[in-house]
């Protein structure tokens, strides 16, 4: 990935604090800062740069390709996914 735009940057930064709030058990404030995207389009983006960053650094710390990180990840996603209920 290159360099991130500063309004890119906060965008990342806002999603990763997103899920840093919910693993440390605060819903609240992970809610406070979804809705402070101000457009789900902005919301996306956010998410979506901060996976490309977080697949290129387990790809640099890994040594696996980024397919192979894919494939792996799409297979967890796929082994914890929950039937729907009838």
């Amino acid at each position: 990935m290159t360099g991130l735009t500063p309004a890119a940057a906060e965008l990342v930064q806002r999603a990763a604090g997103v899920i840093a709030a919910k693993h440390r058990g605060d819903l609240g404030g992970a809610e406070e800062l979804l809705a402070a995207f101000n457009s789900e389009q902005a919301k996306t983006l956010g998410f979506y740069l901060l996976a490309d960053l977080s697949l290129g650094l387990l790809r640099a710390q890994s040594g696996q390709s980024l397919d192979d990180l894919v494939r792996e990840l799409s297979l967890l996603v796929a082994a914890t996914a929950t039937p729907p209920d009838n």
